[in-house]
């Protein structure tokens, strides 16, 4: 049974925007960054975050690259790529298909993995009983000949002596070990995954980082003991039933099991007002716990997320957080939408305060707003308005699409006022 704090009396109780200051301060946004991008600050974005996910949906950026834009500002996209290919990242199956800092790759890649029950596991598992000749062929092909692309097997061969498959069996196998850790990501390419053996992948970056990787397996206790504690971490506060979804640890966590954690200094136990159940930190962010209890965390950033932001990713947790109820719409069929095919929430100052359908057209330098949509109860005034306008604009250049036209906004006098915004925040962008 849960434990329940009385936040009346409990001597660090948060009020709900300093617990929402205390996340996004843990998560990178709670202010706008201070200095020009660069792959150390990049890198220092996914090591804070833990996971950063990965999608394809690139209508704007795609996912990945935008949660990192949300967190530094303007980089370059292939900065991720390169980090990927030296070494100081790596790809695996964590709260979905993710890239993560080296330094958690024996907890994620190695030994007794708790998370048994995640559907890429089962689901590889199974295609290796039922299709393991195919695959053990295709392991050999990598052994014998290096990486490969799925691409590569995009035509069939004929068959024969040493003949080949159709492509999407490869395709499939690929994957399949890739999530059983046989192969690993050593690069990409226009982001296309390039396949490769893990034990060859494991040499080479040992070369690169200088690290070794290949150390004695962490057990299942372990793994879940540095998952609780890293997903707290990143989530900067949080209750015992949201720390399990973060990197997709199976069965949800109850007070009990965080008892141990606090009575040894690993977790701190604080309360929120309205909350009924007791939420956590991790010691690493006492000086921000601190600050956010006296009222000295401010939030002062605006800017766009990702629908795959690990901020939105959990839809109880933005809920209660922001009072915030979303859900990405792209598998949605088009006439049950609500807002949008890839919508974005909108981050300003500490609060969610609406979404953006938007779609970046970059062979004609459009970033093309669809529709906006603002949070019931939210106050238009010209510091909202200035903030959005200079929040698209960023994001629009940065996207090399500086020309922003402007559709449907919810209420509709918000359409009129951002258009006249956005001529103001610069004069490149020529706004209809």
């Amino acid at each position: 049974m849960n434990k329940a704090i009385d936040p009346a009396s409990a001597v660090r109780a948060l009020t709900l925007q300093q617990a929402r200051n205390l996340h996004l301060g843990a998560q990178g946004l709670l202010q706008a960054p201070r200095a020009r991008a660069t792959r150390k600050r990049l890198l220092a974005a996914i090591e804070r975050m833990e996971l950063l996910q990965i999608d394809t949906i690139h209508v704007v950026a795609r996912s990945p690259y935008l949660v990192l834009f949300s967190r530094i500002g303007a980089y370059r996209p292939q900065w991720l790529e390169q980090e990927l290919a030296a070494g100081r990242i790596f790809e695996c199956w964590a709260h979905e298909a993710c890239f993560a800092p080296i330094a958690a790759y024996s907890l994620l890649r190695h030994g007794a993995n708790p998370r048994e029950t995640h559907w890429a596991q089962k689901h590889a598992r199974r295609m290796h009983r039922d299709q393991r000749a195919g695959m053990d062929r295709l392991l050999e092909h990598i052994r014998d000949h290096g990486a490969v692309k799925a691409a590569d097997f995009d035509q069939p061969r004929k068959t024969g002596s040493g003949g080949w498959w159709g492509w999407k069996d490869e395709k499939r196998w690929l994957e399949a070990l890739f999530a059983l850790g046989e192969l690993m990501i050593v690069r990409r390419e226009r982001f296309q995954r390039v396949y490769d053996l893990s034990e060859r992948w494991l040499e080479r970056v040992a070369m690169q980082t200088h690290e070794p990787l290949d150390g004695a397996p962490l057990d299942a206790e372990e793994i879940r003991r540095q998952q609780i504690l890293r997903a707290v971490r990143a989530l900067g506060i949080a209750p015992a039933h949201w720390i399990a979804d973060y990197f997709r640890m199976g069965r949800r966590i109850a007070d009990a099991e965080l008892e141990p954690f606090v009575a040894d200094g690993q977790l701190l136990r604080v309360a929120v007002k309205g909350w009924e159940e007791p939420a956590y930190v991790h010691p690493d962010h006492g000086v921000l716990l601190d600050r956010a209890r006296r009222g000295r965390l401010r939030a002062t950033h605006t800017t766009l997320l990702s629908p795959f932001d690990p901020v939105v990713w959990h839809r109880a947790r933005a809920s209660a957080l922001f009072d915030f109820d979303y859900t990405l719409e792209c598998y949605t069929p088009g006439p049950k939408r609500r807002y949008g095919y890839f919508v974005l929430p909108i981050l300003r100052r500490g609060q969610l305060v609406g979404r953006l359908d938007a779609k970046a057209h970059r062979a004609e330098g459009l970033f093309e707003v669809k529709a906006l949509y603002l949070e019931d109860g939210t106050t238009i005034d010209a510091d909202l308005i200035d903030d959005l306008a200079r929040a698209i604009g960023k994001c629009a250049s940065w996207h090399e699409t500086p020309r922003v036209i402007v559709g449907r906004c919810e209420p509709r006098v918000v359409a009129r006022l951002l258009r006249t915004a956005l001529r103001s925040v610069g004069s490149s962008r020529a706004i209809t």
